[in-house]
């Protein structure tokens, strides 16, 4: 197998994605929460579980994608692509993931502590990381069922230690 991610840039991808739904599965609680309050009336009990869940996997999910982005700065991915305007569009989708994260989780700590008027810049952030979500999905998908190469590999098995032989 060619190129590929470390072991710990793969855990923390898969990581990110397990909570990431997390999120989307949570965020309603948030506004029933905001709006029992608003009305006078106690939140029910799960909303506020689902509420702090939320909470805090999304101060999870902005610590792991920075940590992800100074491995992946530090480590950088082994690649064998060639320059190709699709290799360029991959690396652009995988930094721009990054930045919506990251700022998706910025804003969601801003909002939930500091100033909740930036909640509307959050909900919007969260439609562009699903958006970018389905198309990084359809691309795996394609490289598995159509391509057939070994791009979805690389984020499944660790990239290997090159061998004397190799350097």
């Amino acid at each position: 197998m060619k190129g590929g991610y470390s072991l710990a840039q793969i855990g923390l991808h898969w990581l990110v994605a397990l909570l990431v739904p997390v999120q989307y599965l949570t965020g309603g609680s948030i506004e029933r929460t905001h709006h029992a309050v608003h009305m006078g009336m106690t939140p029910s009990y799960w909303d506020v579980v689902q509420h702090h869940l939320h909470n805090y996997a999304g101060i999870a999910i902005g610590l792991l994608m920075g940590l992800r982005l100074v491995l992946r700065v530090v480590q950088p991915p082994q690649t064998n692509q060639p320059s190709t305007w699709a290799g360029r569009a991959a690396t652009m989708l995988h930094y721009a993931f990054y930045a919506a994260i990251i700022g998706q989780a910025c804003t969601g700590f801003l909002a939930s502590y500091f100033w909740f008027r930036i909640a509307p810049y959050h909900v919007v952030g969260s439609k562009i990381i699903l958006a970018m979500v389905a198309l990084h999905f359809a691309a795996a998908a394609w490289h598995t069922l159509v391509a057939r190469d070994e791009t979805v590999d690389r984020i499944v098995f660790p990239r290997r230690k090159r061998s004397a032989k190799e350097l």
